[in-house]
């Protein structure tokens, strides 16, 4: 089964359009079609920025789908501080996936990442759609 970790702006994309390739990938993760993970700090991130005030997300459908996530994926606790990125946020998004191992991390930011971080490799939303699709469970 595939692993992959979740960037903030694919979860914020999947709250903010209900139709597009993130909604299916988060979709796709609460039923647990690939292994997703995330870390406490990860997790934290994803609802402070679902929580700003451009977004005018409910807050009960930000909780609702905050518990969805915390049953559907494996949290892991990073043991390494990583400086790839010029961003922190970023690197805490590597951090988790270098923790679980995973064989993607999927972004909207490609750009602000290494194309490749050890085996891990950085792909769109829509090319990991194209994996999963290719993959069988």
């Amino acid at each position: 089964m595939l692993k992959a970790v979740l960037d903030t702006n694919v979860v914020v994309s999947a709250h903010l359009n209900l139709e597009g390739p993130p909604r299916i990938i988060l979709d796709l993760a609460f039923s647990r079609f690939f292994r997703c993970f995330a870390s406490d700090p990860l997790l934290k991130e994803y609802e402070e920025v679902l929580k700003r005030p451009c977004f005018a997300r409910d807050p009960k459908e930000i909780a609702k789908s905050m518990r969805l996530m915390r049953n559907a994926i494996t949290i892991v606790i990073p043991r390494r501080k990583l400086r790839i990125t010029s961003d922190p946020d970023d690197n805490i998004v590597l951090e988790c996936a270098l923790e679980a191992r995973v064989d993607y991390v999927v972004t909207g930011n490609s750009q602000d990442f290494p194309e490749r971080f050890q085996d891990i490799r950085i792909i769109s939303p829509r090319r990991f759609l194209t994996i999963l699709a290719s993959t069988p469970n």
